[in-house]
C-alpha cells in the first residue's frame, strides 16, 4: 500500500476511544432495558420460561468475548473513523500502513473483515497474527447471502472483530450494522443511528434500507451461509480499477490539502505519480469492455471522467495557479459523482 497515515502517537486518544465504547455500551445497556419493559408489559412471563430465558442469557454471556479494551491513540489519531457497533464490533477505514496494523493488534483484534472492493494487505495483517477474510460488497446494498456471510463471520471467527471498508463511513458500517442486528446484538434503530454517527451518506438508500429491513437471524438459518472465509475475494477488473481510482482521487485531496505539496503524513505521495495514476485508470477504464453492459450515457460519463483526469494532470504539471488546480480536481469528483448516483448507488 503506498500511504504511510501516522498514528500520530499511539499514546494519544485514549479517552475519547473510552468514552465511545461506554457511551455504546450504554445505549446497548438501555434499549436492552427498554425492550424488557416492554415486553414484560405486552405479555405475562411464567416463571419457567423466565429461568430458561436467565439461563440462556447467562450461557450467552459466558461464551462472547470480553469487552474490548481502550488503547491509547485508537480514536481521533489514526484517522481510521472508528465507530464501536458493540465491544466485539468494530467498523472503520481500511487499514493502510504498518501503524495502523500495530493499533489493531494492540487493540486485540483478532479478524479483520473487509467489504471493500480492493485486495486487502494479508501478508501485513498476518505479521501481527490477524486473520484477514475479504467480502466485498457495493454501494447499493447487501444482497442475502452475503449479508449471512458476514453475520455468520462475525459470530463465528475469533474476536474482536474490525470491519472495514475504503473510507469507513458507507459500506462498513452498513455491514457492521447489517451483522448486529442479524445477530440480535442491537436493535434496527441503534444500528441506524451508529451508521448515522460514522457519516454513512443518505444518498446510499440501499445501505440504509438493507439494515432496516433486517430481522435477527435464526442460528439454524446462519448455519447455511457459506464458511470459506477467503482472505482475498475474486474481484473483477473493473470494480478493482473503480477501489483504485478512489484511492488515487484521495491521495490528490491530501496533496490538495497541503497546499499541493506533499502532505508531510505521507511523505511516499508523489503528486504527479498519484495525477497520472488516476489518468491512467480513467483511460483504462473508459477502454474496458465491461462498460459496454452499462446505457450509452455510462459511456460518456467515463469519457467525461477521464477528460477530467487528463486537465487535471496537465494544470499540476504545468503548477498552474491553486485555485485553478483545486477547480479542475473538483471537475474529476464532480464528474465521478455524476456517475455514482445512477450506476454506483442504486443497483
Amino acid at each position: 500500500m503506498t500511504s504511510t497515515r501516522q498514528c500520530g502517537g499511539i499514546a494519544k486518544g485514549a479517552s475519547a476511544f473510552a468514552i465511545l465504547l461506554l457511551l455504546c455500551a450504554a445505549t446497548a445497556c438501555d434499549s436492552s432495558k427498554d425492550a424488557s419493559r416492554n415486553d414484560n408489559s405486552s405479555a405475562k412471563q411464567t416463571a419457567t420460561d423466565k429461568s430458561a430465558d436467565e439461563s440462556a442469557a447467562t450461557a450467552e454471556a459466558a461464551n462472547r468475548e470480553p469487552p474490548v479494551e481502550s488503547v491509547p491513540g485508537m480514536a481521533g489519531q489514526s484517522g481510521l473513523n472508528i465507530i464501536a457497533f458493540t465491544p466485539h464490533l468494530i467498523s472503520g477505514a481500511v487499514p493502510e500502513n504498518t501503524a495502523d496494523f500495530a493499533l489493531l493488534a494492540n487493540h486485540k483484534i483478532k479478524t479483520i473483515i473487509s467489504v471493500d472492493g480492493a485486495t486487502p494487505d494479508v501478508e501485513e495483517a498476518k505479521r501481527f497474527g490477524i486473520r484477514y477474510v475479504h467480502l466485498p460488497i457495493g454501494y447499493h446494498g447487501i444482497d442475502k447471502e452475503r449479508q449471512m456471510e458476514i453475520a455468520r463471520a462475525v459470530r463465528d471467527l475469533p474476536g474482536p472483530l474490525y470491519l472495514h471498508c475504503h473510507h469507513g463511513k458507507h459500506r462498513g458500517p452498513a455491514a457492521a450494522a447489517s451483522a448486529a442486528v442479524a445477530l440480535g446484538m442491537l436493535p434496527n434503530e441503534q444500528a441506524i443511528t451508529l451508521m448515522k454517527h460514522a457519516g454513512t451518506s443518505p444518498s446510499y438508500a440501499g445501505l440504509y434500507q438493507c439494515v432496516s429491513d433486517l430481522k435477527k437471524v435464526p442460528d439454524v438459518e446462519l448455519d447455511m451461509a457459506p464458511t470459506l472465509f477467503p482472505e482475498t475475494a475474486p474481484v473483477p477488473g473493473f470494480v478493482k480499477a473503480m477501489s483504485q481510482v478512489s484511492h488515487a482521487y484521495d491521495h490528490l485531496k491530501q496533496v490538495r490539502d497541503a497546499d499541493w505539496q506533499v502532505p508531510e503524513d505521507h511523505p511516499d505521495l508523489v503528486p504527479l505519480a498519484e495525477a497520472g495514476k488516476l489518468e491512467n485508470l480513467l483511460r483504462a477504464l473508459r477502454e474496458d469492455p465491461e462498460h459496454k453492459k452499462y446505457p450509452p450515457d455510462f459511456k460518456d460519463m467515463m469519457e467525461e471522467s477521464w477528460q477530467s483526469a487528463v486537465d487535471f494532470e496537465k494544470l499540476l504539471t504545468d503548477k498552474a495557479d491553486p485555485d485553478d488546480l483545486k477547480k479542475a480536481l473538483d471537475r474529476v469528483g464532480q464528474s465521478c459523482k455524476a456517475c455514482h448516483t445512477p450506476y454506483r448507488n442504486k443497483k
